[in-house]
Formats: C-alpha cells, sequence, structure tokens
C-alpha cells in the first residue's frame, strides 16, 4: 500500500467567499480520508464572515485571512500533500503563477486541485483556461468532464487533469413524502435577477402563492444576512424588498445551512441556483422557474431536458414537476448510490501523483508571457504578480507582516469598499437610469 494511502493527508484551502470556501474545504474532505485542514481565506470584498463559515459545518484546524503573495509566502515555507484553490478563475491562474514560482527547483511539491462550485454556464473556454495548469481540474459531472476535455483539447492543451467527480455537498436522505406543514423554499440568488423589478415580481409572486396556500408554509431562503457578501454582489438584498409587501403569516424568511432546509422541503423553487442540484439529489420535487424567460443570463438555460422547468402560474394551479432521470443522471446528482463512489477516481489519480517517483513535474499553465502578453500580465497584476509570478515592488505584506496601523486601514479600506458597493454604487445605477 502506498505510503499516501496510510498517512494523515495535510490539505491547504485557498478560498475567496463563502460558497467557494465550502466547495474547498467539502471537496478536501471528500478527496482524503480525515485530513488535516489548514484554511486560508483571500482578503478581498467576499470573505466570509464567522457565520457563514460556520454555516459550512467543516472545521479546520487552523484558519487565516491572507493576500495572495502572504499564502504564497505561506506555500513556500509549509509542507503540504495538497492545495485546493477555490478561487474565481482569475485568482486559480495567479496563483498558478505564483506557485510555479516558490516551487521552481523542488524536488517535491504538493498536488494542486481546483474546480467549480456549481453549474457552469457562462464562460466556460475563459473559466477553464485560467484553471488549466493545476494536477487536477475537477469536473462536476459527466457532462461538464466532456465539455472541459473538449475546450483543452481543442486549445492543443493537456486535458489529463480533467477529473470527474460531483459536487461536494450533495447528501441527506431522500424525499419520502409530504412534510406537515407542505413547505415550499424559494432559493434565492445574490445576483439573479439582477434589478429591482425582476427580484420584486418573484417576491409577490412568492408571497401570492403563500396567501393562496394558506395551509403550507412558504420560505423565502437567504444567502447572506445585511452587510454580508457571498460569492456574487447582492445590492438588493430580497430581505429589505419584501419589507413593504406585507407577507402572510405562513411567510417566512430563513438563513442557515442549506442541507437542513432540505429536510423539511416539499417543494424547491429557484431561478437557477445550485440548490436544484441538492434538492435534484434528494428527489425532491424542483422547479426551476420560466417567468423571467429561459435565458443564458439567469442561467436557468442549463435545465433545459431536466423536466424542471415551470412557471409560478402552474405551482399555483398545483404542478408538480417530475425530474428526468437521464437529464439527472448526466449532472451527477442522481441518489442511486453511485455519488458514494463520485470521489474515487479523483482519490486515485491523487495517490498516484503523490507517490509520483522523484516527485512532480513543475507546474505549467496553458496561459504564459508568450501565450497571452496581452491578458496574463493584467491577471497577475490583480493579485500583486508580475508576469513571471513574483510579487510587484510594494506587494502588501510581502517582507513583514503588517502592523496594528496597516490593519486598522486595512479593514477600514475593505468596510469603506463593501459600503460603496453595498450602498453608493446602486444609487449611482439608479440615477443613470433616471
Amino acid at each position: 500500500m502506498p505510503p499516501s494511502a496510510t498517512k494523515q493527508l495535510r490539505i491547504a484551502i485557498l478560498a475567496d467567499s463563502d460558497t467557494r470556501w465550502k466547495w474547498g474545504a467539502l471537496t478536501a474532505a471528500r478527496i482524503a480520508q480525515d485530513p488535516a485542514l489548514d484554511g486560508y481565506l483571500l482578503r478581498g470584498r467576499a470573505t466570509p464572515t464567522a457565520r457563514q463559515l460556520d454555516e459550512v459545518g467543516v472545521r479546520a484546524d487552523s484558519l487565516r485571512e491572507v493576500t495572495a503573495v502572504e499564502f504564497l509566502r505561506a506555500m513556500a515555507e509549509e509542507s503540504y500533500d495538497i492545495v485546493v484553490l477555490s478561487l474565481v478563475g482569475g485568482g486559480v491562474q495567479a496563483m498558478l503563477h505564483g506557485l510555479a514560482r516558490v516551487w521552481q527547483g523542488r524536488t517535491e511539491r504538493p498536488v494542486v486541485v481546483t474546480g467549480y462550485v456549481g453549474v457552469v454556464y457562462e464562460k466556460l473556454a475563459d473559466g477553464l483556461l485560467l484553471r488549466h495548469g493545476a494536477d487536477l481540474v475537477l469536473a462536476n459531472s459527466r457532462q461538464d468532464a466532456e465539455r472541459f476535455r473538449a475546450v483543452y483539447e481543442g486549445v492543443g492543451a493537456d486535458a489529463s487533469s480533467v477529473t470527474e467527480v460531483a459536487l461536494p455537498f450533495l447528501g441527506g436522505s431522500s424525499y419520502e413524502g409530504e412534510h406537515d406543514p407542505y413547505t415550499v423554499v424559494f432559493a434565492v440568488q445574490p445576483s439573479v435577477p439582477d434589478n429591482r423589478r425582476d427580484r420584486v415580481y418573484l417576491l409577490k409572486r412568492l408571497i401570492g402563492h403563500a396567501r393562496l396556500h394558506p395551509e403550507r408554509e412558504v420560505l423565502l431562503k437567504l444567502r447572506s444576512k445585511p452587510g454580508e457578501h457571498t460569492t456574487h454582489i447582492e445590492e438588493l438584498p430580497y430581505q429589505k424588498l419584501v419589507q413593504r409587501l406585507e407577507p402572510p403569516a405562513n411567510f417566512r424568511l430563513v438563513y442557515g445551512n442549506m442541507g437542513e432546509v432540505l429536510d423539511r422541503t416539499d417543494l424547491l423553487v429557484t431561478v437557477s441556483s445550485t440548490a436544484a442540484l441538492e434538492s435534484l439529489h434528494r428527489r425532491i420535487p424542483t422547479v426551476v422557474l420560466t417567468d423571467l424567460g429561459i435565458r443564458e443570463v439567469l442561467g436557468n438555460h442549463h435545465f433545459v431536458g431536466s423536466g424542471c422547468l415551470a412557471s409560478w402560474d402552474q405551482l399555483d394551479a398545483g404542478h408538480r414537476p417530475v425530474a428526468d432521470e437521464e437529464w439527472v443522471a448526466r449532472q451527477g446528482v442522481a441518489a442511486d448510490g453511485s455519488y458514494a463512489h463520485a470521489f474515487d477516481a479523483a482519490r486515485e489519480r491523487i495517490a498516484k501523483l503523490l507517490d509520483h517517483p522523484g516527485g512532480l513535474p513543475e507546474l505549467t499553465p496553458y496561459y504564459t508571457p508568450e501565450t497571452a502578453p496581452g491578458y496574463l500580465p493584467g491577471i497577475l497584476a490583480r493579485h500583486h504578480l508580475a508576469p513571471d509570478g513574483t510579487p510587484l515592488p510594494g506587494a502588501p505584506a510581502h517582507d513583514k507582516d503588517p502592523g496594528p496601523v496597516r490593519q486598522i486601514v486595512r479593514r477600514a479600506a475593505r468596510g469603506a469598499y463593501r459600503h460603496g458597493v453595498q450602498r453608493v454604487a446602486p444609487v449611482i445605477r439608479r440615477m443613470g437610469e433616471l
């Protein structure tokens, strides 16, 4: 038995939001048995709060907030078996180049893993090529694995890193019948839809459903509390919009772990949230709304063929969707027992890489200063890195830990940025529409 199969693996997770922390932490727990987890939270507008971290339910042995340069310094000094990059595509690309630099000349290095937190319905080529260079690029379904390989092979890039898995947060007991009271859950998304008119429309329809069915409990499942950020900017929080609509007594706002909410759900409704896949995995009746159209910008086009597309008019009239079994199976969410083995291929590949004679070769992303000279430097500069992966002059915390004054200024700056995003930017946009 190889040593990697018997020792406790040490894993570092770098995440830049609550959702990506959830994906990274749960992925780490799936690809290794009882690993030692060190969490690094990339400092930015969406750095998760303590409440958001607790909601995930995965505990790290250590957890700290870092800049990109601080993370790279830690990777140069610490010894890990696996590094999980749970970031937006540009962040992954910057870290791949930075890690290639700090590990240059080393005979051994960690296995680098990355992927997507949910459904990939936009910027497929862009996001994939920014992730190229990792040892494993995880695909959450058979359909995604096929698409990922086609993109890499189509540009002449090595596609061997693409590894089929499943969403790491699927689970829970299968739906066994209606609860008392019958419970309808609308799972919101921070950025879809992105305007007041459509959000108010959805709220009115949800509240209207609650009034039409007073015997039902109707829940508005929210992603974040006021003042918190998620993976996507939310400029029009539902909890503020609902204040003027006077919902009935059987309508409630809920927060917390999605899995716990699904435990009491009889009908899950969403525009295109990944919660739909969690619900389908449990065989809970699931609706992806068509009221605002079936459009790429909404993401609900991904569910064409699922059997789940329906409108509020149909739901009000009692429609109960039946998911297409073949479609569900291709998404890696079929509750047929196969999920237990969804991460076997990733575990086997990681074990082989860890036991590779002479260590692993250097990281070689598809994008280089030669292949993308007009694109790559800007991606790296956002993380204070030069085109060769070295820190730019003046990069924060490159040569020393921040002092108390710098820490205070940094916190104030981040608070000002969030205030600008949540308060000032929406006002400016509305003024521009007058």
